[in-house]
């Protein structure tokens, strides 16, 4: 019997040969970057031409997590961060499944609705900004108009801290709920239409059917989408760079990371690159990633197990 799957000689290495082209595309577009990454973090790396890099082994760190104004400053950044992945992902979640159901049903005008809630998510950042930018335009703009046939009044993203932080949340949510209720959508549709007919014989009410049948057999999409909205929530900067700039009590970690390396701490660019001190910052918030999606990939592996998946 051949003992070699793929023959032998030079046939048996063919399909490791095949294998290179791969592996090298993934070492310097994606593992290589990262190896640089955390390197560069141990250095004063700027990023400007003709200046000396030099090995400072832990410093960036130790500056961005423990000393000063500047570190007290970083740690409300991450605070911050996880505010806005556990909102997020909650309402984007939430909203997500419940359209999903919504539009499930099979009613009419369901393609049209389908299509509207998902055209955000092929928008890009910039667009999506600068449509809610406008939208939002204190002086004049649409929703300033609105309240003010109630005598209300507001600074929207150009007001105090909080509220610009919650407007981008908001279009964080606009712009990504699409995806979430396809993937919604893909689980639901796999889920026999017989057994909701058992249940309803069975006498079981609308939440009975859903709690008892339809989100068991949706766990690995449920799964799926919680992953996504941390792990996409964690890492989202964009947004905050398009909508607000470098605003005091609004930064979270990822904008951090590129206000620091491109120089744009003061609100507008400057001449000061700090991208050794910005590659710390951004294993900071891998590490943040990892350690959040790693949690919640065993705890969601355990509820799969328990349900027989």
């Amino acid at each position: 019997m051949n003992q070699y799957l793929f023959g032998r000689g030079r046939a048996r290495w063919l399909p490791f040969l095949l294998l290179i082209p791969g592996l090298l595309a993934y070492i310097i577009i994606a593992l290589g970057p990262s190896i640089a990454t955390s390197v560069f973090s141990l250095t004063d790396a700027t990023g400007v031409p003709n200046i000396p890099v030099n090995w400072i082994g832990l410093e960036n760190y130790n500056e961005f997590l423990f000393r000063g104004l500047a570190s007290r400053d970083n740690l409300d950044a991450l605070t911050r961060t996880l505010i806005f992945m556990i909102a997020v992902t909650t309402i984007q979640f939430t909203l997500g499944l419940v359209v999903a159901l919504l539009l499930n049903q099979g009613l009419k005008g369901t393609r049209f609705f389908r299509t509207l809630f998902f055209m955000p998510v092929i928008l890009g950042v910039a667009i999506q900004g600068l449509i809610w930018s406008l939208f939002l335009y204190p002086q004049g703009g649409p929703m300033a108009n609105f309240l003010g046939l109630f005598g209300v009044q507001s600074e929207f993203l150009g007001g105090q801290p909080n509220e610009a932080f919650f407007w981008v949340i908001f279009v964080q949510i606009w712009a990504n709920m699409g995806i979430t209720m396809v993937i919604f959508l893909a689980g639901l549709q796999t889920v026999p239409a017989e057994l909701y007919e058992v249940a309803q014989i069975d006498g079981a009410n609308g939440w009975q059917r859903f709690r008892n049948v339809t989100w068991p057999l949706i766990t690995p999409v449920v799964n799926t989408n919680l992953l996504l909205n941390i792990i996409g929530s964690l890492q989202a900067w964009q947004l905050f760079l398009v909508l607000t700039g470098y605003k005091a009590g609004t930064q979270v970690l990822g904008y951090l990371v590129f206000a620091e390396g491109f120089g744009q701490t003061t609100g507008s660019v400057s001449s000061s690159f700090r991208q050794g001190y910005a590659a710390a910052a951004s294993m900071v918030l891998f590490a943040l990633v990892l350690l959040i999606g790693l949690t919640a990939q065993y705890l969601l592996n355990r509820r799969e197990q328990r349900l027989g998946y």
